[in-house]
Formats: C-alpha cells, structure tokens, sequence
C-alpha cells in the first residue's frame, strides 16, 4: 500500500477522481485531532467503500443511536464518489465523516490513536488489513455486517492463509443469507450469524418519507411512468428502441454516471420531447426527463408504474431493493455473475422482478405487465420481498450490545 500512496500522488493529475481522492486525503490527520478535541462522548467508528455501502451503514447507526444516544459515530469513505456526496448534507445520526487514510500500518496506527474508538463496523466487502489487524491488536471490538461471501474468493483458497486471519479478527461476522454463513463455517469461523441484508430496512425508510418532486409530478402526470434507475449506455441500447416506439408511458431517467456528453449522446437518439431535470421549469410538457444531478433517485420510485435498473450488462447491477420498496416490479439485464447480486436471486424467486437481455424481452414483459392481474400479483411479491426482510439492523445492534456488556 505505501507503493499505492506513491503512484495515486504521481497520477493524480491524470484522472479527477484520483484527484479528489489525494486531495481530499491532505488534512485528514488534522481534521481528525480537531474533532477528537471536541467529542469526549464514546466514539463508535463505521467504515465504507462508498455510498452504496453506506445506504447499508444507515440502519445500524440509526438503531445504535437509537439504543446509545451517548455515542459518538464516526464514518470513513475509502471512495471519493461517496465522502463527496455525502458531506455536503448534514448527516443523521453521524457525528463525523471522513476518508480513510491509506491502509498501511503506520496509518492505521496513527487513526486508531486519534480516534480510540470503543467499535468498529465494517461493511459488506471493504476490508483492510492493517486496520483490521490493529484495531485487533488495541482490543477494539471488531464487527463486520451485511458480509455476502462466495466460493470464489480468497478467503476460501488455499493460499487464502492471511486473508482468512482478517476475518477471524472479527468479534462477530454477520452474513446477509445462509450460504455465506456456511462457507465461514467450513473455514472454522463460528463467531457468526445470518442478520440478512440490512438494505431492506433502509429502503423501507426510504419509503416511508420519500423527497416530493412537485416539478416532476407536473409533466407525469398524464401517463403511466417507467422509472429508469442507475443507466448505463449498455441499458440504454435496448431501451431507447423502446422509449421511442411507446406511446403510453412518460420516462425518467437518471444515468448512473452524470457526463454531459453521454446525456446529450441519448437525448440526440430519443425522438420524444425530452428535457433535462435541470431545466424542468422552462418547461410546460415533456415525455421524458433525464435527471443530471445525483441523490434524487430512491425518491423518484414513487412515480414509477415499472422500474427498469441499470448496471448489469456493465460492472454490477444497482440497487433493485429501493424501487421494490414501493411495491412495483423491477426490470433488469442479464446477470454475467449472478452469484455476487443474491438479491436479484431472491426477487426472481418472489416473482418480484424480471431479468431481458435484448430489446424484445424488453417489449415483451412490459407488455405483460400491462395485464392488471399479472400486474397486482407482481407488486404483492414486492410488498412481501421486502416486508419478509426487514429488521437486519436491529439484529445486529442488540447483539453486539448484549456482546459489549459481558
């Protein structure tokens, strides 16, 4: 990792986001002692990889906070695309937010002096060695959440020695299903359990309070809506063919990356009156909006009558759970690892969502869709997905308090 600090301080002039992620590194070590001056509360410290991961923090902090209002929470971001979303709003529940410096031992040693955090949180998959085997050596209680662990990776080989001894540091390992709890088994880690995916309690909270865009419900509201989450170009391929031949349904879309030209490469492609949510007051009438802004999509579900979700075509799919918390049916593309999104599993299974893999799939479930009774028992299997899933967080918190009272 120190040959990694070198490169990414050389190269960061190539790329912004590299940038961003050396930048905002610089005076973290102060920003960190000034805080620490000012808490003398019980510090408990959750790091994450990005947003996606710190969607999945959100319900543990809430309960923890809930259950010990006394504690001090603390957040650090490895990515800059989610420490830059996220410390622009105040936080609930999060006393500090920061970046992770960079794992090395010298490092991790001097943020786990500052901070002397009584826990620590890892999230899902972002797991770093030096930090890890510190805070194991300072006697920090050490829990990792929402883990989905699969045949494939290191931890499971047999040269996985080393990687197997980080998870071992953990206090408790709380999986999202059963077969990560089996494969910590047969690598003699007992010290876990299944809390399940504490995705669902977030989304739920979503729904219970969604953002209101009055602007966007002034152009829908006409139409059925398709709500197009997290697109990428590949998504976009077989899903302009088919915003350009419908005639029923009123679009949203919101890219997965907000580039200019890609926005402007699709508006050129769709053949309706389409309009950027930037400048959706200059407008009286619109069949499809793009949202260039990022932050707003978890509420826009609530205007959907379908979601289409991007991303598995590319690197990954997005999050599924937030539209099926509104109660509609989730299309998807074609999963090239189905194994590493156990979620999209299990809302197939429900009959919750549908996966295409071309443009005539597409067409087809939409069409059948638009049979009401197909429809209704669709949206039942989404209520029942998610409402059969809920409280993973307060799982989770009680077990670790009943842990830190021994």
């Amino acid at each position: 990792m120190e040959l990694f600090s070198i490169l990414t301080n050389l190269l960061q002039n190539t790329n912004p986001k590299l940038k961003l992620f050396v930048k905002g590194r610089n005076k973290v070590w102060q920003v960190l002692e000034d805080f620490k001056k000012t808490s003398k509360q019980p510090i408990v410290w959750f790091h994450v990889a990005s947003l996606g991961e710190y969607e999945q923090a959100k319900p543990v902090i809430h309960q923890l906070k809930k259950q010990k209002p006394d504690f001090s929470v603390v957040v650090s971001f490895f990515s800059p695309s989610g420490y830059e979303n996220v410390r622009k709003k105040k936080q609930e529940d999060v006393d500090f937010i920061t970046y992770l410096p960079i794992d090395t031992a010298r490092n991790a040693r001097r943020f786990l002096k500052i901070l002397e955090p009584k826990m620590a949180f890892f999230v899902k998959y972002d797991l770093w060695a030096n930090y890890i085997l510190e805070a194991k050596n300072q006697n920090i209680q050490l829990y990792l959440f929402a883990a989905a662990l699969r045949e494939d990776q290191v931890y499971f080989q047999p040269f996985g020695g080393f990687f197997r001894k980080i998870l071992k540091s953990f206090d408790h390992i709380f999986t999202q299903n059963e077969r990560s709890l089996d494969l910590l088994h047969q690598i003699d880690i007992k010290n876990s359990s299944i809390a399940g995916d504490t995705r669902f309690d977030r989304v739920s909270q979503i729904k219970a309070a969604p953002v209101d865009f009055g602007e966007i419900k002034r152009l829908i509201t006409n139409r059925k809506t398709i709500v197009i989450g997290s697109a990428w170009p590949q998504d976009m391929n077989i899903l302009i063919p088919f915003i350009n031949e419908s005639d029923q349904y009123s679009f949203i879309i919101a890219p997965h990356d907000i580039h200019d030209g890609t926005m402007t490469d699709w508006e050129g492609k769709i053949n309706k009156e389409t309009i950027r949510f930037s400048q959706i007051s200059t407008k009286k009438s619109a069949e499809v909006i793009i949202i260039d802004n990022v932050g707003m999509l978890s509420s826009l579900y609530q205007y959907a009558f379908i979601a289409y979700v991007g991303g598995a075509f590319g690197k990954g799919l997005h999050n599924i759970l937030e539209p099926l918390a509104f109660g509609i049916p989730v299309i998807f593309g074609q999963l090239k690892k189905a194994k590493k999104f156990p979620e999209a599993k299990i809302s197939l299974d429900y009959g919750a969502s549908c996966s295409v893999a071309t443009f005539d799939e597409l067409k087809t479930i939409i069409s059948e869709l638009e049979n009401p009774e197909l429809y209704q028992e669709t949206c039942k299997a989404a209520n029942k997905l998610v409402k059969e899933n809920l409280g993973s967080a307060k799982k989770i918190v009680e077990l670790v308090l009943i842990e830190n009272q021994k």
